[in-house]
This record gives C-alpha cells, structure tokens and sequence, in this order.
C-alpha cells in the first residue's frame, strides 16, 4: 500500500460517466493511494470501483488496521468546489489530457484546469528561474517568452514570483499554462492574484491537488515534474546552486526531456545554478534561436513544433507589469541588481518608479556601499 514508481506505455481506458470520474476522484483521494498505486489497482481490478472495495482488505493484508477510503462526501465537496471555479476535470487516457505528460513515469491520473485546455494541445516550452531573478534575468524570461510565443510554442511555468512570473505576463497574448503547487483554484503567492486571473481568462492553470488545498512545501517538488513533463524542453533563466528549477532540471533530465539555461556572471549567486547545468551538458542560450535549435526532432503525437524561422529579438522589452507589492523602494532595487551593470532608466522602468523617487535611494545605496555606480549611467551590486 506504499506509493512506488510504477510506469506503463499504455495509459488506464478513461471514466466515461460520471460515476466512473467520481470513483476516478474517490480513488486517487484515498489514504496511500498516489499515481502509481493509482495506475495499478486500475490494472488489477479494471475499474475504480472494484479497487475501492478492495482496498480495505488489502489494507489489513498490508497490516494497516481501520483503513478507510476516501468518503464520497469529500468528492461531493471537490466537485462542487469544481462547478464554482469552472474548472474542468482531465483525465488520463482521454484525448483532452496532455500527451506529453502521460510519457512520464509518475504522471498525474486526474488534473483540475481552468481556462483553455486547447493550449495542451499545442507545443509546449517550460521556462522556470528564482524569484528573486534580476533585471536581467527578468528581461530575458519576457524576451524568451515572447520569441517562442511567435514562433506558436506555449509557455508554461510554476506563477511564483521572479522569473515565472515576466514569462506568463509576456505568453499571455500567445498562450501560457500555470501549474499551481496547490489546488487550481488556490492562488499563490497572493501579489499574483490578478495575474492568475487573466491566466484563466486567456490561458490555462493547471494542478492535481484537490480543490481548495492550500500549497505546502512538499507540494512544490511534484509540481516541478508536472512543469518539465508537459514540455518538450525546460530553460532555467536564473536558478540558485540549491533551487526548485533545478529539481525541475533534474525532473526534465529523468524525463527525457530537454534542458537548456541562460549564462549569468560568476559572481552572481542567481546564475549558479545555470552555470553549473551547462557545466554539466546544458544547451548554452543567448537567443530565442538557441531554444528552436536545440529542440529535439518532432516526434509525431507527442510534440509538433512549429517551423523554425529566424528570430530577431527587439532592442528592447516592454517593462514588467508586475513587481513584488511588498518592501521598501530600496529593497526592489537591489532585488533587480546583480553583477552585471544595467542602465539606471531600465532599473527604473523595471520597479516601475519614476526618476525623482528613485534617486536619493541610489544615493543612499551608494553611500552605503552596496552598489556601484559606473560610466554611462550604470549600475550594479557593489561585489
């Protein structure tokens, strides 16, 4: 009755009633059952049901006493939970669940969506970094996200703070996909409420928790698989040595999936963990180009990428439309600044701020020690 890492090349026949989803849903929700113990009693027992009455004997065999599966009362909850968040329910083996994610070792059997689930049936590119990403590391998350955009791919990433959230702001006219931690109708962090809302309305979020579970931190490492396992490739823009994108690296890796990262200075702690996967074989980008060609060839009903054409990437980028609503002035200014020097207008711009608020914080800033100011206007993290 322990969760084990079981995996078929041919995925559970879908519910087609709706008392087989109930039992579908009663099933997953049971005490010690996950995806793979899921996929398993399905293929002992041929249907949800069956497994249900036969998981208390199995239970007791296993020396659990009492067990009890999961009340229809609580499915009667989530359903209706369901109904009040729009939110429509995918099931493995069905035509509207993503192909690419049913590839994988422990794929989800039942996932919660809100919004438009044609976007899975498109290719998708998964672009994840820290949340507390630089200017620079913001400006390339929009720059990457926009490109791949025109070139038909969506973008899909995890709604935190940083890096995922300038890509699902610059996917949201092409198309973007959140995986929420917890249940698809529970928005975290709370700065991103707007922008998950505008996600359901021109994209698409998705989860496997139940309605209405708050995320936890055990919750964040199997959502990174279901980031990776839905996309043909994984780009880390910033990630720390120790970070949640390189557990969805590492998930991309296991998966088979493709994994590039964006360069950073070597002396700046956010482009560690970027740094050492291309150290470790990967693909180096600079360019919208670099994802396109590093892609492996199309596998017919699993990705269908769109034909490469050249990519030239503007001069420059729209502004962020979202900053962290919280903390002093002087605090976003340093979460923006790294290394590598950036113009002063660009850091104003991206703490959307204007010139005259700006400045006796740089003056402080500087007096301090903490940054330096350079010729031309440029700025950077005093090392």
């Amino acid at each position: 009755m322990t969760e084990e890492q079981l995996s078929s090349n041919h995925p559970p026949l879908p519910p087609t009633t709706e008392e087989d989803r109930f039992s579908w849903l009663r099933l997953l929700r049971s005490r010690k059952v996950g995806p793979a113990t899921f996929r398993r009693l399905l293929r002992e027992h041929g249907t949800a049901q069956n497994a249900l009455d036969a998981l208390p004997e199995m239970a007791r065999a296993a020396g659990i006493e009492g067990y009890e599966t999961c009340p229809p009362c609580v499915i009667e909850a989530e359903l209706k939970a369901a109904g009040v968040a729009n939110a429509r329910l995918l099931c493995l083996g069905a035509a509207d669940f993503p192909s690419a994610l049913a590839t994988i070792p422990d794929t989800p059997p039942l996932l919660w969506a809100i919004g438009d689930t044609s976007l899975l049936q498109r290719s998708v590119i998964s672009l994840v970094g820290a949340r507390n990403c630089s200017s620079l590391g913001a400006r390339m998350a929009r720059s990457l996200s926009v490109g791949l955009g025109e070139q038909e791919f969506v973008i899909a990433s995890g709604l935190a703070r940083g890096v995922d959230t300038a890509a699902h702001l610059a996917a949201l006219p092409t198309g973007t996909i959140s995986i929420m931690a917890g249940g698809v109708d529970v928005i975290y962090p709370a700065e991103n409420t707007d922008l998950a809302h505008r996600i359901a309305e021109q994209g698409l979020r998705l989860s496997e928790q139940p309605m209405g579970v708050a995320p936890q931190a055990r919750h964040f490492p199997r959502r990174n698989r279901i980031i990776s396992g839905i996309a043909q490739a994984v780009v880390v823009v910033e990630a720390a040595a120790k970070s949640g994108s390189l557990i969805t690296a590492r998930d991309a890796l296991d998966q088979g999936r493709e994994v590039m990262a964006v360069p950073g200075h070597p002396f700046d702690a956010r482009a560690a963990g970027c740094n050492l996967l291309i150290r470790d074989g990967a693909t180096l980008v600079r360019s919208v180009q670099d994802v396109i060609d590093a892609l492996p060839p199309t596998e017919s009903g699993l990705f269908t990428q769109s034909p490469a054409r050249e990519i030239n990437p503007p001069e420059s980028t729209p502004p962020e439309q979202a900053t962290i609503k919280c903390g002093t002035l002087q605090s976003k200014v340093l979460s923006r600044l790294g290394p590598s020097p950036i113009a002063e207008d660009q850091l104003i711009r991206d703490v959307r701020t204007t010139a005259g608020e700006i400045a006796p914080v740089l003056v402080d800033l500087e007096l301090e020690g903490r940054i330096h100011r350079q010729a031309g206007g440029l700025l950077s993290l005093k090392s």
